[in-house]
């Protein structure tokens, strides 16, 4: 996109916007490529048996910051090269599982023409809509604003 296209669509974005919705679905080998990436050793990601026998799980948990890694991709993914993601924070509050159908997602709440920034509330929810993982999130689109020096 150009830079007027940038700021056209910067300038289209108001507080209540969706992100678009994206399911994932983790499976085991996912799992365990992903927690040997971080050299996570921790058994309930991939130890069935020692998860629900030993620590009490229902199955196999999914790791904390794979559902991070989804609300980044998530408003990466929504500003299509326009901007970058500069700030974000989570929680993840409710336990996940393998096997479970989770969706990322986000809805902006403010958008700051100075700056060309939008914060955007980002989620992780559950099959049954519980959101598992709220956060915040900061993103600054490029060359947004006439006149004002937005950064890459």
């Amino acid at each position: 996109m150009t830079g007027a296209d940038t700021q056209s669509r910067f300038a289209g974005i108001k507080p209540g916007d969706q992100l678009p919705q994206r399911a994932f679905k983790p499976d085991n080998v996912q799992s365990m490529l992903y927690n040997a990436v971080l050299w996570n050793g921790h058994r309930i990601h991939f130890d069935e048996p020692y998860a629900r026998d030993v620590e009490g799980y229902p199955g196999l948990v999914i790791a904390g910051p794979l559902l991070g890694d989804w609300l980044n991709q998530c408003v990466d993914e929504w500003l299509q090269g326009d901007g970058r993601l500069v700030a974000i924070e989570y929680s993840n509050r409710i336990a996940t599982y393998i096997g479970e159908t989770l969706y990322s997602g986000g809805t902006v709440i403010a958008c700051r023409p100075q700056s060309a920034e939008v914060e955007i509330d980002v989620f992780i929810r559950n099959e049954s809509g519980e959101v598992v993982t709220p956060g915040t999130a900061l993103a600054r689109f490029h060359h947004a604003v006439a006149g004002v020096a937005t950064g890459s």
